[in-house]
């Protein structure tokens, strides 16, 4: 896979996909879930968006492939797409949420990082300490 910058087509491609999350109830909706699968009336009670916007938010979401649908009788429940959406979710959540998006976005590139900050190296021999 080539660089954005050396594609013009693959940096259309990653625009067109960016403009599908940059919507604010969009967002909101990929962020709730990262908690797993919600039904329509969960994402409703949580976001407080509201029908017919949510609707709306929901077809465009499944239009771009952000997220797919499960129907259980006469419910219908969304999940994230695949671990690209995840991946995409969690990095606007890391810089754009709340707290440190430096850690935030360290923890999610190299987990390990989380544990060296704690003074626990992994791949390392850890020894109780007998007082």
């Amino acid at each position: 896979m080539k660089s954005l910058w050396q594609s013009r087509a693959q940096a259309d491609v990653a625009a067109d996909k960016l403009r599908k999350f940059a919507q604010p109830q969009r967002l909101m909706i990929l962020s709730l879930l990262l908690d797993g699968e919600k039904s329509v009336t969960e994402i409703d009670m949580a976001s407080g968006i509201g029908q017919p916007a949510l609707s709306q938010q929901l077809a465009e979401l499944r239009k771009a492939e952000l997220v797919t649908t499960r129907r259980q009788a006469k419910q219908v429940y969304y999940s994230l797409a695949d671990e690209s959406v995840i991946l995409c979710v969690r990095s606007i959540e890391a810089v754009f949420g709340a707290g440190d998006p430096e850690r935030a976005l360290l923890n999610m590139v190299r987990p390990e990082a989380r544990s060296e900050r704690n003074g626990v190296v992994r791949g390392a021999a850890n020894f109780a300490r007998i007082r």
